[in-house]
């Protein structure tokens, strides 16, 4: 079936206070979220739908008393339990959360809380040490509490002043005395969900980030709205770093208010072990770790000379779908068994994804469904749907937001705009971006160019910023010549871009800077990399139009430096060429 279909039944959430005692209710002793404490622990703690409940009204309740309604808390620290309780804590009595990247630099992570004046701030276990020294050079001055989500802090009084410092157990233990001595603060309170709620920093690839303002409404409606779309299973393994609305929005909200276990993975080197031990029945990733899977995948099979035998399996197995026989999961086990054998399904965002890449994991059984959303859309804007899909397609839009194509050119590419109850309220104190991006009738440019089809399916074509405008006119979008050249056997990573040349100023030279797969190559025997990858863009350039040929190949003996969701930071990349 690939035809479009009654949407799926969700639960409606109203605002963040409403989701967590709906989720109660709903789901009672059911594990909400699991995780360990340390990732080598065999013991996986379990919290239910009750417990985390209680959690988060009596973490509300004393931030209550501490005189924090209303109040900005910034979270910094590694994906867990406290964040997630932090988080939901805080807006539950309407306070303002400020997620920030705890890979920041001092600086930043300082310039953000101080910038959004926060009153408290939530650390983890990870970030203690830039939170003493920042505090050491007489930063976090509008802070009056620190919460630790770690059981012990070792912050000293000294560096502290007139700061409090509590653990977050020890604020909850404060709530919940108060919440059984009659104190109903936490529910006592109206919130208006169309007012601020949190301030999410972009990561900015291509240099300093903006504060993205949402409110609650503009999360709940999102993935109200949004969750519509997708048939989603029990279990899921949280990766992506919470401060980003993918991590926090879409595996926190989304999959909480629907009675979805949620595992919290312990980091980034410990995914892999963690899949196969969970079991996940889907995932929520961006596509750098589905390229990372797919290139295991392959390499799995050349090291047991099975590469060939897989890509013919792959055939025979799509063959006999065609006739309504569906033997994936017995044919491809030991290939799933990699990914914990249970896993069906895949929503991927954030970034385009090679189309290569999804019908090679349907093939194998594992469903992959491409969105596209952006943190200003709170993140969700459109996603193909569990047995509703185009390829190359990032589906239709979410229900109630409407997509237009700004300024379309001949091949009706153009600016994709988004108006809708998911729209951000604007840039935290930047007026002036804020009217940058909106146009006379209220539809927010994204800085995406892309297209629609004649059924209002979505096709992203680049980023506006990385778009290389020639001297005739002619638009060159790198992220479609990276699509075709990632798929030459031995490119880990490519970035295109106008190189810049000292030579020749008034040129302009599109560059593939590559970063190549060392061990696939040497298992092909190519021994000279800079010829053999000249080879493959010149046979690639034959079947693209002339304008968009790659004229330079330069290889790099390193991966491109990253964000923490994944995407390389375009900022840094030395473009010259001479």
């Amino acid at each position: 079936m690939n035809k479009n279909y009654p949407i799926y039944q969700t639960t409606f959430i109203d605002d963040m206070r409403a989701l967590v005692e709906e989720a109660a209710q709903n789901f009672g002793e059911s594990t909400a979220i699991s995780y360990k404490d340390n990732p080598w622990d065999k013991e996986v703690k379990k919290v239910s739908f009750s417990q985390w409940r209680n959690d988060v009204r009596d973490l509300g309740t004393a931030l209550v008393s501490y005189g924090l309604r209303e109040e900005k808390i910034a979270i910094v620290g590694e994906n867990s339990y406290g964040w997630c309780c932090a988080f939901f804590g805080a807006m539950a009595i309407g306070s303002v959360t400020v997620p920030v990247d705890k890979e920041l630099p001092l600086d930043d992570i300082d310039g953000i809380i101080s910038t959004t004046a926060c009153k408290a701030v939530f650390f983890g276990k990870t970030s203690e040490s830039k939170i003493k020294e920042i505090l050491a050079n007489g930063g976090l001055k509008s802070v009056e509490l620190l919460i630790s989500i770690a059981p012990e802090s070792k912050i000293e009084a000294d560096l502290l002043g007139e700061k409090s410092l509590k653990s977050i157990s020890e604020v909850e233990a404060a709530g919940a005395t108060l919440y059984a001595q009659g104190d109903n603060s936490y529910y006592d309170y109206k919130i208006d969900v169309n007012k601020l709620a949190s301030i999410v920093f972009t990561s900015g690839t291509t240099g300093k980030g903006k504060g993205v303002m949402l409110s609650q409404a503009n999360i709940c409606l999102d993935m109200t709205l949004g969750m519509y779309n997708f048939d989603i299973t029990r279990k899921t393994l949280h990766v992506l770093p919470p401060h980003h609305t993918f991590g926090s929005t879409v595996n926190y909200v989304g999959h909480l208010a629907q009675g979805c276990e949620v595992y919290i993975s312990s980091g980034l080197k410990y995914v892999s072990d963690e899949i196969k031990e969970q079991q996940p029945t889907h995932l929520i990733l961006v596509p750098a770790f589905l390229e990372v899977m797919n290139r295991k995948i392959w390499a799995t099979a050349r090291k047991g000379k099975k590469e060939t035998l897989l890509k013919v399996m792959m055939k025979v197995s799509d063959l006999l779908r065609k006739v309504g026989i569906d033997v994936r999961r017995k044919l491809f086990g030991s290939v799933l068994s990699a990914f914990g054998g249970k896993l069906e399904l895949i929503i991927s965002g954030g970034a385009k994804l090679d189309e290569d890449i999804i019908r090679t994991f349907d093939s194998l059984g594992i469903t992959i469904l491409n969105g596209y959303g952006i943190t200003e859309c709170a993140p969700l804007i459109s996603a193909n749907r569990n047995k509703y899909r185009k390829a190359g397609s990032v589906g239709t839009p979410i229900l109630a937001c409407r997509v237009k194509i700004d300024n379309p050119d001949e091949n009706g590419e153009g600016e994709i705009c988004v108006k809708g109850p998911n729209v951000m309220l604007g840039y935290y104190n930047n007026p002036e971006a804020t009217a940058e991006v909106f146009d006379k009738d209220g539809f927010f440019h994204t800085g995406d160019y892309g297209k629609l089809d004649e059924e209002g399916w979505i096709y992203i074509t680049g980023r506006k910023k990385n778009l290389i405008i020639l001297s005739n006119g002619k638009n060159v979008y790198p992220e479609e010549i990276e699509a075709d050249l990632q798929k030459v056997e031995g490119v880990s990573e490519v970035v295109v871009y106008a190189g810049e040349s000292r030579l020749q100023k008034d040129k302009i030279t599109i560059v593939a800077e590559i970063f190549p797969d060392a061990d696939l190559l040497a298992d092909k025997g190519i021994s000279n990399a800079q010829e053999y990858f000249e080879t493959q863009v010149k046979l690639l350039n034959a079947k693209m139009p002339s304008y968009k040929a790659v004229k330079h190949v330069k290889l790099r003996d390193c991966e491109f430096q990253k964000n923490t969701s994944r995407k390389i930071t375009r900022f840094n990349i030395d473009k010259t060429i001479d």
